[in-house]
Protein backbone atom coordinates (compact mmCIF):
# COMPACT_ATOMS: atom_id res chain seq x y z
CA UNK A 1 0.00 0.00 0.00
CA UNK A 2 1.43 3.38 -0.88
CA UNK A 3 1.68 6.30 1.55
CA UNK A 4 0.11 9.54 0.44
CA UNK A 5 2.42 12.08 -1.12
CA UNK A 6 2.29 14.30 1.98
CA UNK A 7 3.70 11.63 4.51
CA UNK A 8 7.09 11.43 2.46
CA UNK A 9 8.01 15.23 3.94
CA UNK A 10 8.85 15.31 7.45
CA UNK A 11 7.12 18.65 8.47
CA UNK A 12 9.75 21.48 10.28
CA UNK A 13 7.82 21.69 13.96
CA UNK A 14 7.59 25.39 15.05
CA UNK A 15 8.72 26.20 18.36
CA UNK A 16 6.66 29.03 19.74
CA UNK A 17 8.11 32.06 21.32
CA UNK A 18 8.24 31.15 24.78
CA UNK A 19 10.36 28.09 23.71
CA UNK A 20 12.75 30.14 22.42
CA UNK A 21 12.52 32.08 25.60
CA UNK A 22 13.33 29.28 27.76
CA UNK A 23 16.29 27.84 25.07
CA UNK A 24 17.77 31.02 25.46
CA UNK A 25 17.65 31.38 29.89
CA UNK A 26 18.58 27.31 29.38
CA UNK A 27 22.24 28.43 27.62
CA UNK A 28 22.67 31.74 30.13
CA UNK A 29 22.08 29.14 33.46
CA UNK A 30 24.24 26.52 32.10
CA UNK A 31 27.01 28.80 31.52
CA UNK A 32 26.27 31.03 34.34
CA UNK A 33 29.91 32.47 35.25
CA UNK A 34 30.48 32.75 30.89
CA UNK A 35 26.82 34.71 31.20
CA UNK A 36 27.94 36.85 34.06
CA UNK A 37 31.13 37.95 32.84
CA UNK A 38 29.54 38.61 29.23
CA UNK A 39 26.24 40.75 31.32
CA UNK A 40 29.34 42.66 33.06
CA UNK A 41 31.14 43.83 30.15
CA UNK A 42 27.85 44.93 28.79
CA UNK A 43 26.42 46.79 31.80
CA UNK A 44 29.83 48.45 32.19
CA UNK A 45 29.24 50.07 28.43
CA UNK A 46 25.70 50.81 29.46
CA UNK A 47 26.66 51.98 32.93
CA UNK A 48 29.11 54.68 30.80
CA UNK A 49 26.89 55.75 28.68
CA UNK A 50 24.56 57.03 31.63
CA UNK A 51 27.57 58.32 33.86
CA UNK A 52 29.25 60.41 31.03
CA UNK A 53 25.65 61.48 29.99
CA UNK A 54 24.05 61.96 33.72
CA UNK A 55 27.30 63.76 35.11
CA UNK A 56 27.65 66.62 32.21
CA UNK A 57 23.74 66.88 32.73
CA UNK A 58 24.52 67.45 36.46
CA UNK A 59 27.39 69.76 35.31
CA UNK A 60 25.22 71.74 32.88
CA UNK A 61 21.96 72.20 35.51
CA UNK A 62 24.69 73.50 38.10
CA UNK A 63 25.76 76.04 35.27
CA UNK A 64 22.29 76.53 34.21
CA UNK A 65 21.27 77.42 37.38
CA UNK A 66 24.36 80.07 38.20
CA UNK A 67 23.51 81.75 34.75
CA UNK A 68 19.60 81.68 35.40
CA UNK A 69 20.79 83.51 38.71
CA UNK A 70 21.78 86.48 36.97
CA UNK A 71 19.16 87.09 34.96
CA UNK A 72 19.64 86.62 31.30
CA UNK A 73 15.98 87.05 30.13
CA UNK A 74 15.67 89.98 31.91
CA UNK A 75 14.59 93.73 29.60
CA UNK A 76 14.99 97.03 31.20
CA UNK A 77 12.92 99.63 29.97
CA UNK A 78 12.96 103.31 30.51
CA UNK A 79 11.42 106.47 28.80
CA UNK A 80 14.30 108.52 26.76
CA UNK A 81 14.15 112.50 27.77
CA UNK A 82 12.79 114.51 25.00
CA UNK A 83 14.59 117.66 24.41
CA UNK A 84 14.70 120.24 27.28
CA UNK A 85 13.18 117.78 29.49
CA UNK A 86 15.15 116.61 33.03
CA UNK A 87 12.94 113.21 33.11
CA UNK A 88 10.65 111.33 31.11
CA UNK A 89 8.78 109.60 33.32
CA UNK A 90 6.17 105.91 32.01
CA UNK A 91 2.52 105.83 32.99
CA UNK A 92 1.60 104.35 35.95
CA UNK A 93 0.31 101.67 34.49
CA UNK A 94 3.15 100.73 32.55
CA UNK A 95 3.72 97.92 34.97
CA UNK A 96 0.02 96.40 34.70
CA UNK A 97 0.28 96.80 30.72
CA UNK A 98 3.51 94.58 31.12
CA UNK A 99 2.12 91.80 32.88
CA UNK A 100 -0.56 91.15 29.77
CA UNK A 101 2.33 90.13 27.60
CA UNK A 102 2.07 86.24 27.20
CA UNK A 103 6.30 85.37 27.52
CA UNK A 104 6.64 87.47 30.66
CA UNK A 105 6.94 86.06 33.46
CA UNK A 106 7.96 89.17 36.05
CA UNK A 107 7.56 92.38 35.92
CA UNK A 108 8.55 95.10 38.68
CA UNK A 109 9.62 98.51 38.32
CA UNK A 110 11.76 101.63 40.45
CA UNK A 111 10.80 105.49 40.02
CA UNK A 112 13.58 108.34 40.68
CA UNK A 113 12.16 110.31 43.23
CA UNK A 114 14.63 113.11 43.12
CA UNK A 115 15.50 113.19 46.70
CA UNK A 116 18.55 113.98 48.69
CA UNK A 117 20.32 111.15 51.12
CA UNK A 118 22.49 111.96 53.94
CA UNK A 119 24.18 110.16 56.58
CA UNK A 120 22.84 112.29 59.31
CA UNK A 121 21.04 115.67 59.63
CA UNK A 122 24.56 117.65 60.20
CA UNK A 123 26.33 115.94 56.99
CA UNK A 124 26.44 118.87 54.51
CA UNK A 125 23.61 118.62 51.79
CA UNK A 126 26.18 117.14 48.88
CA UNK A 127 27.29 114.47 50.59
CA UNK A 128 25.10 111.89 49.04
CA UNK A 129 26.10 112.70 45.47
CA UNK A 130 26.45 109.93 43.14
CA UNK A 131 23.32 107.97 45.41
CA UNK A 132 19.84 107.81 44.08
CA UNK A 133 16.75 107.21 45.56
CA UNK A 134 14.45 105.39 44.11
CA UNK A 135 10.97 103.78 45.16
CA UNK A 136 10.35 99.99 45.08
CA UNK A 137 8.14 97.10 45.63
CA UNK A 138 8.61 94.19 47.59
CA UNK A 139 8.58 91.69 44.47
CA UNK A 140 11.50 93.53 42.88
CA UNK A 141 14.64 91.41 44.51
CA UNK A 142 12.28 88.09 42.34
CA UNK A 143 12.65 89.78 39.35
CA UNK A 144 15.79 90.82 39.25
CA UNK A 145 17.40 87.95 40.36
CA UNK A 146 19.17 90.20 43.68
CA UNK A 147 19.83 89.27 47.20
CA UNK A 148 19.69 91.18 50.42
CA UNK A 149 23.58 91.13 51.90
CA UNK A 150 22.72 91.69 55.75
CA UNK A 151 18.75 92.48 57.01
CA UNK A 152 16.06 92.21 55.08
CA UNK A 153 14.36 93.65 52.05
CA UNK A 154 11.23 96.18 51.42
CA UNK A 155 7.85 94.89 52.81
CA UNK A 156 4.39 95.58 52.30
CA UNK A 157 4.96 97.61 55.89
CA UNK A 158 7.37 99.24 54.26
CA UNK A 159 4.43 101.65 52.32
CA UNK A 160 3.39 103.41 55.51
CA UNK A 161 6.96 103.39 57.43
CA UNK A 162 9.49 105.70 56.21
CA UNK A 163 11.99 102.53 55.82
CA UNK A 164 15.29 102.22 53.42
CA UNK A 165 17.23 99.18 51.53
CA UNK A 166 21.10 100.24 50.39
CA UNK A 167 22.97 98.82 47.46
CA UNK A 168 25.67 97.83 47.87
CA UNK A 169 28.16 100.65 47.25
CA UNK A 170 25.47 103.37 48.39
CA UNK A 171 26.23 101.67 52.06
CA UNK A 172 29.95 101.62 51.44
CA UNK A 173 29.46 105.55 50.55
CA UNK A 174 27.54 106.25 53.65
CA UNK A 175 29.51 103.92 55.87
CA UNK A 176 27.02 101.15 57.22
CA UNK A 177 28.36 97.96 55.43
CA UNK A 178 26.12 95.82 58.00
CA UNK A 179 23.44 94.79 59.97
CA UNK A 180 23.62 93.35 63.09
CA UNK A 181 20.76 91.63 64.42
CA UNK A 182 19.51 92.82 67.74
CA UNK A 183 21.43 95.70 67.14
CA UNK A 184 20.56 99.47 67.10
CA UNK A 185 19.07 100.73 63.19
CA UNK A 186 20.91 102.95 61.51
CA UNK A 187 19.69 105.90 60.09
CA UNK A 188 19.51 107.94 56.76
CA UNK A 189 18.28 111.23 56.12
CA UNK A 190 16.26 111.18 52.97
CA UNK A 191 14.84 114.50 51.58
CA UNK A 192 14.75 115.53 55.33
CA UNK A 193 13.18 112.62 57.11
CA UNK A 194 15.14 109.79 58.90
CA UNK A 195 14.44 106.30 57.31
CA UNK A 196 15.36 103.50 58.78
CA UNK A 197 17.57 100.69 57.12
CA UNK A 198 16.38 97.87 57.17
CA UNK A 199 18.96 96.10 54.89
CA UNK A 200 22.04 95.99 52.22
CA UNK A 201 21.83 94.42 49.14
CA UNK A 202 24.68 92.19 47.63
CA UNK A 203 26.01 93.37 44.27
CA UNK A 204 24.24 93.19 40.69
CA UNK A 205 25.92 92.86 37.85
CA UNK A 206 23.11 92.98 35.60
CA UNK A 207 21.89 95.81 37.15
CA UNK A 208 24.93 98.12 38.57
CA UNK A 209 22.31 101.29 38.71
CA UNK A 210 21.17 99.69 41.71
CA UNK A 211 24.08 99.20 43.73
CA UNK A 212 24.32 103.21 44.27
CA UNK A 213 20.48 103.37 45.28
CA UNK A 214 18.79 103.44 48.08
CA UNK A 215 15.60 101.93 47.94
CA UNK A 216 12.31 103.16 49.81
CA UNK A 217 8.95 101.60 50.13
CA UNK A 218 6.69 103.02 47.02
CA UNK A 219 3.76 103.96 49.22
CA UNK A 220 6.61 105.83 51.69
CA UNK A 221 7.73 107.60 48.62
CA UNK A 222 4.69 109.12 48.31
CA UNK A 223 4.13 109.91 51.92
CA UNK A 224 7.11 111.52 52.49
CA UNK A 225 8.99 112.44 49.64
CA UNK A 226 6.06 113.74 47.20
CA UNK A 227 6.73 111.19 44.62
CA UNK A 228 4.47 111.56 41.51
CA UNK A 229 3.52 107.46 41.04
CA UNK A 230 5.41 107.48 37.56
CA UNK A 231 8.18 104.93 37.31
CA UNK A 232 11.43 105.30 35.81
CA UNK A 233 12.26 102.22 35.10
CA UNK A 234 10.69 98.58 34.49
CA UNK A 235 12.55 95.45 34.89
CA UNK A 236 10.80 92.87 32.70
CA UNK A 237 11.66 88.84 32.63
CA UNK A 238 10.46 87.03 30.24
CA UNK A 239 10.96 83.26 29.03
CA UNK A 240 14.39 82.56 27.02
CA UNK A 241 12.54 81.74 23.76
CA UNK A 242 10.80 84.23 23.53
CA UNK A 243 12.94 87.55 25.20
CA UNK A 244 13.34 88.84 21.47
CA UNK A 245 9.55 89.08 20.60
CA UNK A 246 8.84 91.11 23.87
CA UNK A 247 11.54 93.24 23.10
CA UNK A 248 9.69 94.10 20.41
CA UNK A 249 6.81 94.33 21.61
CA UNK A 250 7.25 96.74 24.94
CA UNK A 251 7.96 100.30 24.11
CA UNK A 252 3.84 99.93 22.57
CA UNK A 253 2.95 97.74 25.66
CA UNK A 254 4.53 100.37 28.05
CA UNK A 255 3.31 103.62 26.57
CA UNK A 256 0.91 103.23 23.71
CA UNK A 257 1.13 106.89 23.42
CA UNK A 258 4.70 107.35 22.47
CA UNK A 259 6.33 104.36 21.89
CA UNK A 260 9.46 105.73 20.27
CA UNK A 261 10.12 107.23 23.58
CA UNK A 262 10.73 104.08 25.29
CA UNK A 263 13.99 102.33 24.91
CA UNK A 264 14.72 98.71 25.60
CA UNK A 265 18.03 97.12 26.59
CA UNK A 266 18.85 94.08 24.38
CA UNK A 267 19.20 90.59 26.15
CA UNK A 268 22.06 90.23 28.33
CA UNK A 269 25.27 88.40 26.92
CA UNK A 270 24.94 85.58 29.86
CA UNK A 271 21.19 84.58 27.33
CA UNK A 272 23.67 83.84 24.48
CA UNK A 273 26.14 81.99 27.06
CA UNK A 274 22.97 80.27 28.15
CA UNK A 275 22.05 79.07 24.79
CA UNK A 276 25.72 77.96 23.85
CA UNK A 277 25.78 75.89 27.02
CA UNK A 278 22.95 74.29 26.16
CA UNK A 279 23.77 73.54 22.45
CA UNK A 280 27.09 72.39 23.46
CA UNK A 281 26.12 69.91 26.21
CA UNK A 282 23.34 68.45 23.71
CA UNK A 283 26.40 67.56 21.41
CA UNK A 284 28.80 66.42 24.24
CA UNK A 285 26.11 64.00 25.10
CA UNK A 286 25.09 62.53 22.11
CA UNK A 287 28.46 62.02 20.83
CA UNK A 288 29.59 60.13 24.29
CA UNK A 289 26.62 58.34 24.53
CA UNK A 290 27.16 56.91 20.88
CA UNK A 291 30.98 55.54 21.42
CA UNK A 292 29.99 53.82 24.89
CA UNK A 293 26.45 52.21 22.92
CA UNK A 294 29.56 51.44 20.06
CA UNK A 295 32.20 50.06 22.80
CA UNK A 296 29.24 47.78 24.39
CA UNK A 297 28.00 46.27 20.86
CA UNK A 298 31.62 45.23 20.08
CA UNK A 299 32.00 43.75 23.35
CA UNK A 300 28.32 41.45 23.31
CA UNK A 301 29.29 40.73 19.42
CA UNK A 302 32.55 38.98 20.84
CA UNK A 303 30.81 37.59 23.45
CA UNK A 304 28.18 36.17 21.49
CA UNK A 305 31.15 35.25 18.25
CA UNK A 306 33.30 33.29 21.22
CA UNK A 307 29.83 31.37 22.16
CA UNK A 308 29.68 30.13 18.95
CA UNK A 309 33.11 28.90 18.84
CA UNK A 310 32.64 26.91 21.99
CA UNK A 311 28.99 25.46 21.36
CA UNK A 312 29.83 24.21 18.00
CA UNK A 313 29.49 20.66 19.59
CA UNK A 314 26.17 21.47 20.69
CA UNK A 315 24.87 23.10 17.65
CA UNK A 316 25.59 19.88 15.65
CA UNK A 317 24.15 17.88 17.86
CA UNK A 318 21.00 19.30 17.61
CA UNK A 319 20.90 20.22 14.00
CA UNK A 320 21.03 16.28 13.70
CA UNK A 321 18.46 15.68 15.80
CA UNK A 322 16.32 17.62 13.51
CA UNK A 323 16.76 21.44 14.34
CA UNK A 324 16.10 24.09 12.07
CA UNK A 325 18.30 26.76 10.67
CA UNK A 326 15.57 29.32 12.10
CA UNK A 327 15.64 27.86 15.42
CA UNK A 328 19.62 27.82 15.78
CA UNK A 329 19.43 31.44 14.68
CA UNK A 330 16.00 32.02 17.31
CA UNK A 331 18.44 30.13 19.78
CA UNK A 332 21.78 32.26 19.74
CA UNK A 333 19.18 35.61 19.11
CA UNK A 334 17.68 35.10 22.17
CA UNK A 335 20.63 34.43 24.10
CA UNK A 336 22.36 37.72 23.27
CA UNK A 337 18.78 39.49 23.92
CA UNK A 338 18.52 38.37 26.91
CA UNK A 339 22.07 39.04 28.36
CA UNK A 340 22.03 42.67 26.59
CA UNK A 341 19.04 42.78 28.79
CA UNK A 342 20.30 41.81 31.79
CA UNK A 343 23.43 43.86 31.03
CA UNK A 344 21.35 47.03 30.22
CA UNK A 345 19.09 47.17 33.62
CA UNK A 346 22.66 46.30 35.96
CA UNK A 347 24.19 48.89 33.85
CA UNK A 348 21.52 51.41 33.92
CA UNK A 349 21.07 51.16 37.67
CA UNK A 350 24.95 51.33 38.56
CA UNK A 351 25.32 54.11 36.47
CA UNK A 352 22.77 56.29 37.73
CA UNK A 353 23.88 55.44 41.16
CA UNK A 354 27.47 56.46 40.34
CA UNK A 355 26.22 59.61 38.14
CA UNK A 356 23.95 60.71 41.32
CA UNK A 357 26.86 59.91 44.17
CA UNK A 358 29.22 61.91 42.17
CA UNK A 359 27.05 65.06 41.58
CA UNK A 360 26.31 64.64 45.20
CA UNK A 361 29.38 65.00 45.96
CA UNK A 362 30.96 67.84 43.74
CA UNK A 363 27.27 69.84 45.06
CA UNK A 364 25.77 69.78 41.90
CA UNK A 365 22.23 68.78 41.26
CA UNK A 366 21.40 65.07 40.21
CA UNK A 367 20.17 64.51 37.00
CA UNK A 368 20.08 61.45 35.41
CA UNK A 369 18.17 62.46 32.24
CA UNK A 370 14.81 59.90 31.42
CA UNK A 371 15.27 59.52 28.12
CA UNK A 372 18.81 58.00 29.03
CA UNK A 373 17.40 55.57 31.92
CA UNK A 374 14.66 54.40 29.42
CA UNK A 375 17.23 54.49 26.74
CA UNK A 376 19.58 52.43 28.47
CA UNK A 377 17.45 48.57 28.51
CA UNK A 378 16.37 49.27 25.25
CA UNK A 379 19.54 50.41 24.07
CA UNK A 380 21.04 47.41 25.41
CA UNK A 381 18.58 45.14 23.47
CA UNK A 382 18.92 46.60 20.35
CA UNK A 383 22.72 46.68 20.67
CA UNK A 384 22.03 42.79 21.68
CA UNK A 385 20.01 42.18 18.58
CA UNK A 386 22.27 43.85 16.04
CA UNK A 387 25.25 42.23 17.78
CA UNK A 388 23.80 38.69 18.01
CA UNK A 389 22.77 38.55 14.42
CA UNK A 390 25.90 37.04 12.59
CA UNK A 391 26.72 34.85 15.25
CA UNK A 392 23.02 33.37 15.21
CA UNK A 393 23.33 33.10 11.05
CA UNK A 394 26.96 31.64 11.53
CA UNK A 395 26.02 29.23 13.78
CA UNK A 396 22.80 28.12 11.81
CA UNK A 397 25.26 27.44 8.96
CA UNK A 398 27.59 25.34 10.42
CA UNK A 399 26.59 21.72 8.88
CA UNK A 400 25.76 19.08 11.59
CA UNK A 401 28.50 16.63 10.46
CA UNK A 402 31.47 19.55 10.72
CA UNK A 403 30.39 20.47 13.80
CA UNK A 404 30.29 17.25 15.14
CA UNK A 405 33.79 16.51 13.69
CA UNK A 406 35.15 19.01 15.79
Amino acid sequence: MTSPPEDRYIRAVRLPPGDFLRLGFLGIRIRVMRAALSALGISIGIATVIVVTGIPASSQRHLLDELNALGPNLLQAQAVPQPGEESAPLPEEAVAMARRVGPVTSVSEVANTHAQVRRSDRAPSDAGIGITVLASHEDLLRTIHATVRSGRFLSRDSDRFPTAVLGDQAAAWLGITRLEPGGPVPLVFVGGQSFAVTGILAPMPLTPELDQSVLVGWGAARTYLGFDNHPTVVYVEARDDAVEAVRAVLPATLDPQTPELVQVSRPSDVLAAKKATQNTFSSLFLGLAGVALLVGGIGVANTMFISVLERRKEIGLRRALGASKGQIRGQFLMEAVMLSALGGVAGTVLGALAAIGYSLHQGWPPVVPLTVVTSGVAGAVVVGVLAGVYPSVRASRLPPTEALAL
